[in-house]
């Protein structure tokens, strides 16, 4: 029964999980949030209306309570709301045998990989494996066995900063220590990677306006509202690139075959930064890209920009030449060299412009992904149609 419980949490969103867990048994609330797994089951709390949660804590063991109540302090996608309980922790003065001796019960209900050794005020000084426990003589103390200053994590830390500084660790369990040290609980490792996992897995969605929480079985109305008000903000910056095309509207009533290749230039401009805010955003994610870099970054995606430019540019031209020919214009020559330096300009333009706005989001202390595509969609149109009507409009007249 509680099997086909979580897999049907599993697959809603927060909001409807915390909604079906509502209706259950205070005793099967705390049995299911803690099967879940520390990161969703935080979510799942976080909400819960306040009488619930206030139910759902006081039926807790007072330990794991204290545990849900402190992630809800730390902010969404750090350390500390995928903390648990740390199942073993002695003093350095305990000697092997009465440790084993007390762990015997517990690893028989729970995993134990390590042994978190503490002072008196709880701060972590070191951390003994269970193998070595098991290998160890009954009267050593766990002061001759434990690794000293173990490596741990602070619980405000990002999980993006936190991958970064364990990729090259891979250790099962992680102990995570407030700012003075003081042992708070542990985080597995899988726990870690599975968290990112499903951020790299939102983050598409996240490009075109999409919450990073909706699931497949997100009500159709949470979905409608949610997305709905980004596509009122792409329509806005729609009828920006609109009001380019009719600002040259002259220029294409006179030269309507200027109208055919403007979604050619739009699309191919659109492709090269939608590749620069890929590169960029993963720039961001692995930690990659610093005040110092973006200078460099620019310029990379600028000649990106003119190069790829300048040879789908010739093709376009030839496309524009032979085209205009069969039309009979006078001037298709002149034409393509127009869809030539069009697309030069829209690529490079483009392609900073993909760069640019992740950047600009994060600056701004907003998620580099949200709705980036957006934006980026509005700045390649406006610079690839408004150049290439512009030069028409130049050379042409």
């Amino acid at each position: 029964m509680q099997k086909q419980a979580i897999e049907s949490l599993q697959k809603l969103d927060n909001k409807a999980a915390a909604a079906m867990l509502s209706e259950l048994p205070r005793d099967e609330q705390v049995s299911l949030l803690e099967a879940l797994g520390p990161r969703r089951g935080t979510e799942i709390l976080s909400e819960l209306p306040a009488e619930t949660l206030q139910g759902v804590l006081s039926s807790a063991a007072p330990e794991l309570a204290a545990l849900w109540q402190r992630a809800q302090t730390y902010e969404p996608d750090t350390v500390g709301r995928l903390i648990e309980r740390s199942a073993a922790s002695f003093m350095p003065d305990a000697y092997v045998a009465d440790v084993v001796a007390a762990l015997r019960e517990t690893i028989r209900r729970t995993l134990i990989t390590y042994i978190f050794v503490v002072d008196s005020a709880q701060k972590l000084v070191g951390v003994v494996t269970f193998r070595e426990l098991l290998y160890s003589a009954p009267g050593q103390m766990l002061s001759e066995i434990m690794v000293k200053n173990p490596y741990s994590l602070r619980p405000d830390l990002p999980l993006v900063e936190a991958m970064r500084e364990v990729v090259k660790l891979h250790f099962p369990v992680y102990p995570v220590c407030a700012a003075d040290g003081v042992l708070i609980g542990q985080v597995r490792g899988q726990v870690l990677f599975e968290a990112q996992a499903v951020d790299i897995s939102a983050q598409a969605g996240l490009l075109v306006g999409v919450e990073k929480e909706e699931r497949l079985s997100t009500p159709w109305r949470r979905s409608f509202f949610s997305r709905h008000p980004w596509l009122q903000i792409n329509l806005l910056t729609a009828f920006i690139a609109g009001a380019v095309v009719s600002f040259f509207q002259g220029t294409v009533d006179k030269v309507a075959l200027l109208a055919v290749f403007l979604p050619i230039l739009a699309g191919q401009s659109g492709n090269t930064g939608c590749q620069a805010l890929a590169v960029t955003l993963r720039g961001l994610t692995l930690g990659e890209v610093s005040g110092k870099d973006v200078p460099k970054l620019l310029r990379k995606e600028a000649l990106l920009g003119l190069l790829n430019g300048a040879t789908v540019g010739l093709v376009a031209a030839i496309g524009m030449i032979v085209f205009a020919k069969s039309q009979n214009h006078p001037q298709a020559l002149l034409l393509g060299l127009i869809t030539w330096i069009a697309m030069i300009g829209s690529c490079v333009a483009s392609g900073i412009a993909g760069a640019s706005v992740p950047l600009t989001l994060k600056k701004l202390g907003a998620d580099p992904a949200t709705a980036s595509s957006i934006f980026l969609t509005t700045a390649t149109d406006v610079a690839s149609m408004g150049l290439f009507l512009g030069l028409a409009t130049w050379l042409l007249f």
